[in-house]
């Protein structure tokens, strides 16, 4: 049986009950008696009996009424105890927001946020799951964590991204003869097709972004030749660093390697291709304060360092 009660004629109700009176009840309310009387009038018809029993003299609960105003009572509590609960949390800062976070981001983008996110908010933590780019969106869409970061988009059409990053693909290969001979200038395109490759696995947004990279340099990518599929990164660019081939990356995946001497880096300016770091949230849930708090500092600190 479903009865629809509206909180406002349970609060007159109740306000009514305990004042022993609809004028006192309206003033405490703010209201009119009129109004008052609507609401009780709507109750009573709502549940088919009558609740106040209204004579000259006083104004008292039937027993019905009386049956009533246990409940209401802890309906109006609940909703008083509600709104502390929320307010406190929303002020206190504290708790843990989960995340879900792929490797890109893991690694270059997320340390220095998170360490600068909790010197001002020191009581909120993170639960970080380690996932790719397509089943960070997963969990997002299934609302088993409220962000997740990850470098690239996919159709789930429950997630909404947000660009707050971005890094340029470069081409890497081992520091060592022939492939000294090109640098500093860009990697020949024909002798990409010559080389073994070290990839991704494909799922990954590197190597989606890999491959958008060398169709634009005119590299028909059917004819790669792939030597190993790696599911890190980091793998792809020691292997690369070890002689066993040349891969695509991203700069920041590249630069310190490079810098260190193990590996050459060539970029391509007239055919950049840039791979975003996207920040995701459910398009239809409403965030925590904690988890809101965080993602409107996360777009705005990208802001600032971009």
């Amino acid at each position: 049986m479903e009865i629809d009660m509206d909180i406002k004629e349970l609060e007159a109700f109740v306000y009514v009950v305990e004042n022993s009176s609809f004028s006192r009840a309206a003033e405490l309310l703010h209201l009119t008696q009129p109004t008052i009387s609507s609401h009780i009038s709507a109750l009573e018809r709502k549940l088919d009996t009558k609740l106040i029993v209204r004579t000259t003299k006083e104004t008292y609960p039937s027993d019905a009424g009386k049956l009533l105003y246990r409940y209401a009572k802890q309906i109006l509590q609940l909703r008083e105890d509600a709104a502390v609960a929320l307010h406190n949390y929303s002020r206190e800062m504290r708790g843990t927001i989960a995340l879900a976070v792929s490797s890109l981001p893991s690694r270059y983008f997320l340390p220095g946020l998170l360490q600068r996110f909790r010197e001002r908010y020191p009581d909120i933590l993170f639960s970080i799951q380690m996932e790719d780019s397509p089943r960070v969106a997963e969990l997002i869409a299934g609302r088993e964590v409220e962000l997740g970061f990850c470098g690239t988009q996919s159709a789930q059409n429950k997630c909404a991204f947000r660009q707050i990053a971005g890094e340029s693909m470069v081409l890497i290969t081992p520091d060592s003869e022939p492939y000294r001979a090109f640098a500093p200038d860009a990697f020949p395109a024909d002798q990409i097709l010559r080389q073994p490759m070290i990839v991704r696995e494909k799922t990954s947004g590197t190597y989606r972004y890999g491959r958008e990279l060398l169709r634009r340099l005119g590299v028909d990518v059917s004819l790669l030749h792939t030597a190993v599929e790696v599911r890190s990164t980091s793998s792809l660019v020691q292997m690369v660093a070890d002689g066993m081939g040349i891969g695509v990356v991203t700069r920041c995946e590249a630069e310190h390697e490079a810098a260190q001497g193990r590996i050459l880096m060539f970029s391509f300016p007239t055919v950049a291709v840039q791979r975003g770091i996207y920040i995701v949230r459910h398009k239809n849930s409403i965030l925590s304060p904690i988890a809101q708090t965080f993602y409107d500092y996360s777009c705005q600190y990208y802001a600032s360092v971009t």
